[in-house]
Formats: structure tokens, C-alpha cells, sequence
């Protein structure tokens, strides 16, 4: 970085006399100083200063390229900042970053709580949803929060979402000399920056493929809870990989994808109310930043679409389908079909006799009253065909 015209300082609650001489150096020297109301009038920008764009945007940044321009961010400015956000903006040569303690370290020096133990998000920005994946008993998590109102919407978030015994503390301004720490919920109104430690004390979601299907919301046209851990035990996700979703119907089959680590999902559904469905489920699941449904058919739908590394079909097969899908996934990709009716199952056997694959004959039966008594009632038998392209 011979000659960087662009500085990202961390800055803490204690303000310019918590910087490093290198810090203060560029502030000096800066002709324009972006950040948020609060950092400005923490260094005292004025007339140089320059507040980020409502909603946030870095473009402005770009405006002054090559000019000595400074960005403020609090505490560490590529955990949850300003400075991941420009990187797709910047060539290498035209930065230096100079951190400071960020929410998280100060949160957990002050807890004592080992910061490799806990889990850190960025709330200030997102849904409270991101928590509902993580959280489970004895899970720790810091997160940083929009503003003081959040803290009650976060609390009332906690106790309507499966977590009413949840432990929270309350940190205000963190770092400065108003800081604030506070067990349960403070009286009166709740500075910014603020963030929440919170120790959870009841059960989270399992953690094995085939969730309960009373948590997804549906028109009874859903992968049911056994072929859906069967399905994905056969799509096999995997950390960085993306899933086609075809014909999505509720979404959880997405939704487990996400959940068992894989990285993002293509959907797909032609009809408007179960995709209106599908997204309210996503987005229950905290997952919609990596979730995306397109009101499409396939393969027409498919068009543009991220590579997948796996394919499931849960609606609309046909051989028309499965033509244009074997000439669009790459080499090495996974493809699951799920058959329940005679011609889709016909379809099944025809392309596995062609192609090869594994097939399974899925025959599920439930207890059910038989008068007095009890018997077993059976379901559509299921043909399942995954195989390597």
C-alpha cells in the first residue's frame, strides 16, 4: 500500500483520544470524513465531515478518490462495518484500515465471557430472525442493535420466539464514560451504541434434517417431515454450495438446506400465494439473506441462475424438465427427484435406466384410530431418484 488515499479508522465510545497516533495523523490530514452523526461529532469533523446516506451506501466514497479522505466506523470496522461494505468498491493499493476494540471484544471482556465460545451477530441491520438458527440452551450470543427502542422489540422478539427464560444484558456505549451495563431490561430510556449479551436457556431447533412440519406454515403440500430428512440426507449439503429449489412449495426444503450448512438457495414456484408462503417461512427462519424465489416455471425460470451443486425437483417434472436440466448443471452435480405420481414415477425409471443413480421406494405408514383402537394408515408411496450428473 505505497500511497493509499482512503484511511477506515475504528473508532470507540472514548473517541479521538482512544486513537493510535497513525489515526489521528490521517484525521488531521483528511479533506473529507465520512461516518455516522455520532462519529463526527466524536472527532469534531465539521465542515469536513460528511454523514453516510440514509438508507447506507459507500458509493459517495468513491466521489474522492485519490483526495485524503477518512471513514469512521466503531470499534473494528471489518466485523460487521463500514469496511467489508467497500471492498468491492476498492483495488488493495487504495486502503489501510486502523482498528479499535470492537463491540463484541469489549462485550465479552466485560461478561468475562471467552469470545471463541460465543456466537456475534450484527442485529443493528438485520432481523431478530438471524437469532433463531443459532440460539438453543447454553448458546451465548452478542449482538449489536439498531438503536435503545430495539432492546424491548428484541426482548419481546425472545420470549414469542421459544426463548422466554432467555438471560439478557443490556451494554450501552461501551468504552466511554458513559457506559452502562445493565441485567434485564434498564429503566428509563437506552443510549447508542447499544448491544445484548444473551444466554439462552431453552431448547433451539434440532439439529438433524427433518423438522417438526408444524413449523413451517403450508397448504398441505409439503415435503413431509421423514421424506424431507431422507431428501436432504441424499442432497447432501455442504458449507459453499448452492441448491436449486424446483418448485418450492413451502420452502423447507430450502430452508433445511440452509440449516444443515449449505450456502445459498434458487427457488423457483409458478404460484403466487405458496411463494408469498415460502418467502414468510424464509424469512421466519432468519434466512432471507440467503434465500432467493423466483415467481418462475422451469426451466424458463432457470435462466442466470447461480451454478448449483444440487438439484432438487419437488414440483412440475417433466421430461422437457429434465432435458434442459441435464444440458444446464455441470458435471458433478446432485440431482434429487422425488416421484409420486405413476407418470412422474414412470419418468423416473426411464431416466435412471439412461443415466443411473440410486433409486429408493419410500412406503410410510402412521398410526391412526380405528374406532376404539388404532391402525396404520398408509401414504403415497414415494419413488426417490438422486444421481450424480
Amino acid at each position: 500500500m505505497a500511497d493509499p488515499w482512503l484511511t477506515i479508522i475504528g473508532l470507540g465510545e472514548d473517541g479521538p483520544q482512544g486513537l493510535s497516533p497513525a489515526s489521528r495523523a490521517a484525521l488531521a490530514g483528511a479533506r473529507v470524513i465520512f461516518g455516522g452523526p455520532r462519529h463526527l461529532a466524536l472527532v469534531e469533523a465539521g465542515d469536513r465531515g460528511q454523514p453516510w446516506p440514509v438508507p447506507f451506501d459507500p458509493t459517495p466514497v468513491l466521489a474522492h478518490r485519490g483526495q485524503a479522505t477518512v471513514v469512521l466506523a466503531s470499534g473494528d470496522p471489518f466485523w460487521f462495518g463500514a469496511g467489508g461494505s467497500l471492498m468491492a468498491l476498492l483495488s488493495p493499493g487504495e486502503w489501510t484500515s486502523h482498528p479499535a476494540p470492537s463491540t463484541f471484544q469489549l462485550a465479552a471482556n466485560r461478561l468475562g465471557w471467552r469470545l471463541e465460545e460465543v456466537i456475534c451477530l450484527g442485529l443493528h441491520a438485520a432481523p431478530f430472525a438471524r437469532l433463531r438458527p443459532v440460539l438453543g440452551r447454553g448458546i451465548r450470543v452478542i449482538c449489536t442493535l439498531r438503536d435503545g427502542a430495539a432492546v424491548a422489540d428484541l426482548a419481546t422478539w425472545l420470549r414469542d420466539n421459544g426463548h422466554p427464560g432467555v438471560r439478557l444484558t443490556v451494554l450501552e456505549r461501551l468504552g466511554g464514560p458513559q457506559e452502562r451495563i445493565t441485567r434485564g431490561l434498564p429503566d428509563g430510556p437506552i443510549a447508542a451504541p447499544v448491544s445484548a449479551a444473551i444466554e439462552a436457556t431453552d431448547p433451539g431447533l434440532p439439529g438433524a434434517s427433518g423438522l417438526p412440519d408444524d413449523l413451517f406454515r403450508h397448504d398441505g403440500q409439503i415435503t413431509k417431515r421423514p421424506v424431507r430428512a431422507l431428501t436432504l440426507s441424499a442432497l447432501a449439503p455442504r458449507p459453499g454450495e448452492v441448491l436449486w429449489d424446483i418448485g418450492a412449495g413451502s420452502g423447507s426444503i430450502g430452508i433445511e438446506w440452509l440449516l444443515a450448512g449449505g450456502a445459498r438457495v434458487e427457488a423457483l414456484e409458478t404460484d403466487p400465494t405458496r411463494a408469498a408462503r415460502a418467502r414468510g417461512n424464509v424469512e421466519a427462519f432468519g434466512l432471507s439473506h440467503r434465500h432467493r424465489l423466483t415467481e418462475a416455471r422451469a426451466p424458463e425460470g432457470l435462466t442466470g441462475l447461480p451454478t448449483p451443486d444440487a438439484v432438487f425437483i419437488g414440483g412440475g417434472a417433466s421430461g422437457a424438465l429434465l432435458d434442459a436440466l441435464w444440458d444446464l448443471i455441470p458435471p458433478g452435480s446432485r440431482l434429487v427427484m422425488n416421484a409420486v405420481t405413476l407418470e412422474t414415477e414412470a419418468l423416473v425409471l426411464d431416466w435412471s435406466a439412461r443415466h443411473g443413480g440410486a433409486l429408493l421406494r419410500i412406503a410410510l405408514a402412521e398410526s391412526a384410530a380405528i374406532g376404539r383402537k388404532r391402525g396404520w394408515r398408509a401414504a403415497l408411496p414415494i419413488l426417490q431418484w438422486s444421481v450424480t450428473r
